[in-house]
């Protein structure tokens, strides 16, 4: 796994002296390489991987189990697709016009405009259009927000993480922190509960603890284990009260972290392969969802647990490959995970799968003979009969690719949308929004020009924000259609996404242009 870039790192750091002004200058001219190095791999990548995937083409979605779960009555209420039962709204137009309409002229007694009529309005109107937020060199790897929405934190291959201002929606940049211990890029970053802080993971025995409002950009390293660049944390996330960090590893461990007392708490032997992705069910932090390469999400409950020997409290089965990302809903109950499969899957956790099924899915996971992040994906992910059996999940997702990286997938916002979408980058360079409730796909909007690691739906406004391999971090608003095409920015963006992927014209081509402008001109 370790690439130019690692090395480049490791002989950087190990480098430099204090005593001598030629190390001085060492790793600064290292770093150019390695920028230089990053745009080639960038324009290799994208004129490597136009055209290189299958055309999807998946059977209807079965919502046979969906429609008799808690989950599909429960996102209906809260989008007010159905009115509990004590408001007498059923006979009252669904139009958005007429809604607002209602609550003008005070029609619903109660509430005025509850939540429900809210979310119904917000889900109208998916963001559609890009604009662009940074445009760097090197592939962007993760973009999230603070809870509450004020920040958006961001990074990158090129060693950097970046803090913008969110708040205002102007994005303007705070700080940029180079990161310490770098290896091939930095995998993860979290915010903790108070948003004074955040963390970053790259391929160290480390993970690094930083301040959002200090200005010496001070680091401070939190050390799981003395393996150097073999071990990596790919997913990290910190507990509600922000006093622990949950991490899960290469090493196919979760980990535990007590910030108080500065020392690894508890070490669990969780997957077969790499913990690809860990979260915490709700805001308790006592009930762990890990997914890894092994095909499997198990659940944890540290209630219940023998730190000596921990165990799982179950599993599920049903994915066909590894799984690249887990997302909570943040109830308790339900969650969703993304596989190399290419497949989304929604999960109840009080229907465990069966041993069986469990060894089912860790044998065909092993089985899988294609390298996500080399290969094209294999046709036979895409056929109709891609089921394990004693496959417990609610309901699959398909219309999307997963390759390259650990694509992720989340829930969209209880504020804005009553969490009825579910979303995903996509190894295409496109966003996918679907509809939780039909299985279908909401909105398949383009404009990265590369794989879309990360994406994340802003907490309380309609936007999203997507991490893209082109070294662009996009933020994704609603515009009617019909109009979009007239504005001078949005004009602006195209021409800037048709320029990163147009081949550049012969110098013949270019200078029997020029002439015939001048020849026009006289």
């Amino acid at each position: 796994m370790e690439s130019l870039h690692s090395r480049m790192a490791d002989e950087s750091l190990g480098s430099s002296d204090d005593n001598s002004t030629d190390s001085d200058i060492i790793p600064d001219i290292l770093e150019s390489v390695m920028h230089t190095q990053l745009q080639i791999m960038r324009l290799e990548y994208l004129n490597s991987s136009r055209n290189t995937f299958p055309r999807i083409r998946p059977c209807p979605p079965n919502t046979t189990i969906l429609k008799e779960s808690e989950y599909y009555e429960l996102t209906k209420k809260a989008c007010s697709i159905i009115s509990p039962k004590r408001r007498p709204l059923k006979r009252l137009s669904k139009n958005v016009a007429s809604l607002i309409c209602n609550r003008e002229t005070g029609v619903y007694p109660t509430t005025n405009f509850s939540y429900a009529n809210k979310c119904y309005v917000n889900n109208k109107y998916i963001p559609n259009h890009v604009s662009i937020i940074d445009n760097t060199v090197g592939r962007m790897f993760c973009g999230i927000y603070s809870s509450d929405g004020k920040y958006l934190l961001t990074a990158c291959q090129d060693r950097y993480i970046r803090l913008y201002c969110a708040e205002d929606g102007s994005y303007r940049q705070l700080k940029s922190l180079r990161a310490q211990d770098f290896g091939w890029s930095i995998i993860d970053v979290a915010f903790s509960p108070d948003r004074n802080n955040f963390v970053y993971t790259s391929w160290s025995n480390a993970i690094y603890l930083c301040s959002v409002h200090d200005e010496e950009n001070t680091q401070e390293a939190l050390t799981f284990l003395d393996m150097g660049r073999r071990f990596c944390i790919f997913s990290v996330v910190f507990s509600s009260d922000g006093k622990e960090l949950l991490g899960g590893a290469n090493d196919g461990n979760i980990y535990i972290y007590d910030r108080e007392q500065h020392v690894q708490s508890l070490k669990i032997s969780a997957h077969e392969y790499d913990v690809n992705s860990v979260v915490f069910a709700d805001d308790s932090s006592k009930i762990i969802y890990s997914g890894g390469d092994d095909g499997l999400v198990r659940v944890w409950d540290r209630r219940t647990m023998d730190d000596s020997r921990p165990q799982h409290v179950g599993c599920l089965a049903g994915h066909m490959d590894g799984v690249t990302h887990v997302d909570s809903r943040r109830d308790g109950r339900h969650l969703i995970s993304n596989s190399k499969d290419q497949s989304i899957k929604l999960w109840d956790v009080r229907k465990f799968s069966s041993e069986t099924a469990a060894m089912s899915t860790i044998k065909t996971a092993q089985e899988q003979t294609w390298d996500y992040r080399w290969h094209g994906v294999p046709k036979k992910l895409f056929g109709k009969n891609n089921k394990i059996d004693g496959d417990t999940s609610i309901m699959t997702y398909r219309e999307h690719v997963v390759t390259k990286t650990l694509i992720r997938c989340r829930f969209s916002p209880v504020e804005t949308t009553g969490q009825r979408f579910i979303y995903t980058g996509c190894g295409m360079g496109r966003i996918i929004v679907y509809d939780s409730l039909t299985g279908k796909v909401q909105q398949n909007i383009n404009g990265h020009t590369a794989c879309v690691r990360d994406v994340y739906w802003h907490p309380y406004r309609n936007e999203i924000v997507s991490s893209g391999w082109d070294g662009v971090v996009g933020k994704w608003q609603y515009r009617d259609p019909e109009y979009c095409d007239y504005l001078e920015d949005d004009i602006n963006e195209k021409e800037y996404f048709h320029n990163i992927t147009t081949t550049p014209l012969r110098r013949s081509q270019r200078l029997a242009d020029k002439r015939s402008t001048q020849n026009n001109d006289s």
